[in-house]
């Protein structure tokens, strides 16, 4: 079984009453953060981690929310597909998801639609990957100093054993972070008329079929106006998150000369432990590789795409992410003639960061690269990235130096880490 799971149900259709007029003609996901629906936000720090469906469950002003799914989609560095569940009536979030049942996958991240919570979600994939057959479903937590907004989570370890009531005014605790991994079996427990928050977690809890982890990183939930207007201002920074380009062949898996399937892949020490350690930070990771053995016939570009998706998968497993991957195919002396052609993606062209750079809006002074050849550093430099020669040896011990923890907001309330 793979790690990555490549959908996430969003809770949609709440009717925002606490925002008041605000959401009088316009549902909570889709107000406008920074210049976009809050949902484009949230649906960006999904696609960093493989997800590649999103199912919006919707209810109130539903027609509003698939209107602007589109525009959403457009508006992400990666192309998803978004799929609408539409309530028949007023049915709760268990509801929602059950009237879902049919368009949802074996596995499936589920998380409301109206808060963002910026973490690494593959240290909650390779922990799932270990649960016993019994647990159903992972909680991520948040633990606030000041709770008493939310219901407060009791835990055992990570095993959840039960949800309280709000916490008092001022009082700490971990809270419902507003993120879950579920599998189908899930299904089993919600009715077409139910709560998830007070129906079935409670019941899950108590077969002991929930686990739970705190994670840190920023957390807002818009539901209230003071938390909207802080918001708007805080996730346009998420654009500005640094990034690590790797080069493959020689910096994350060793050169054999040509590597384009499993069987010759082997790992650089510290490879997954660096990726691992960039997400931990917060950092983008990106893979920039000339893949020449294509174009000589070595391998085919299916091949590299299966290999690509193992490999991301292992690197979750290990608890890091690789964002996005760019490759090149093409060289100028090919022996295959679709292949044969200058291309300024071909390292030390910079036409595989530079679109990275478009897709993801990131800011090149905030990227570094790590290369074992003159080409990769020659890219990096054309497209104003840092650079840095790897010569071998452990990549977590080379990369720790350079990379520092990436904050979306300094000292926000109940925001920064």
């Amino acid at each position: 079984m793979t790690v990555t799971v490549r959908q996430c149900a969003i809770l949609a259709g709440g009717l925002g009453t606490r925002l008041g007029a605000i959401t009088a003609a316009t549902p909570k996901p889709i107000l406008d953060v920074g210049g976009r629906p809050f949902l484009a936000w949230l649906m960006r720090s999904f696609v960093r981690f493989g997800v590649e469906e999103f199912v919006l469950l919707t209810g109130h002003l539903s027609n509003h929310v698939a209107a602007s799914a589109q525009a959403i989609a457009a508006q992400l560095p990666r192309q998803v597909k978004i799929r609408i569940s539409e309530e028949p009536r007023r049915a709760g979030t268990g509801g929602a998801v059950h009237y879902a049942r049919d368009k949802l996958d074996d596995r499936f991240w589920l998380c409301n639609g109206d808060s963002l919570l910026d973490c690494n979600f593959s240290s909650v994939l390779a922990a799932a990957a270990t649960d016993p057959a019994d647990v159903i479903g992972r909680i991520v937590l948040r633990r606030l100093e000041d709770a008493s907004r939310y219901g407060v989570v009791a835990r055992e370890g990570d095993r959840i054993t039960a949800f309280a009531e709000r916490a008092a005014p001022g009082a700490a605790g971990e809270i419902n972070g507003g993120i879950y991994l579920f599998d189908r079996r899930l299904l089993d427990f919600v009715t077409a008329d139910c709560s998830l928050e007070r129906d079935v977690m409670p019941e899950l809890a108590a077969r002991g079929a929930l686990r739970g982890m705190a994670m840190g990183g920023y957390f807002r939930d818009i539901g209230v106006p003071d938390d909207l207007f802080r918001a708007r201002t805080e996730l346009p920074r998420m654009v500005a998150r640094p990034a690590l380009f790797l080069d493959r062949d020689g910096v994350i898996n060793v050169d054999h000369g040509h590597v384009g399937t499993r069987e010759r892949f082997e790992w650089v020490p510290g490879a997954r432990e660096a990726i691992a350690h960039a997400a931990g930070l917060g950092w983008h990771v990106f893979v920039v590789t000339n893949q020449a053995g294509v174009a000589r016939g070595f391998y085919t570009e299916k091949d590299v795409a299966a290999l690509h998706g193992w490999m991301v998968d292992e690197v979750r497993a290990a608890g890091g992410s690789i964002d996005d991957i760019r490759y090149c195919p093409y060289h100028p002396e090919a022996p295959l003639a679709e292949y044969r052609r200058v291309s300024d993606w071909r390292k030390p062209g910079s036409g595989m960061i530079l679109d990275l750079l478009r897709a993801w809006e990131l800011n090149a002074g905030n990227c570094l690269l790590v290369g074992d050849q003159m080409t990769d550093l020659q890219a990096a430099e054309a497209a104003g990235v840092r650079a840095v020669q790897f010569s071998g040896g452990d990549l977590l011990d080379f990369v720790r130096p350079d990379l520092h923890p990436f904050q979306l907001v300094a000292n926000s309330p109940d925001g920064a880490l």
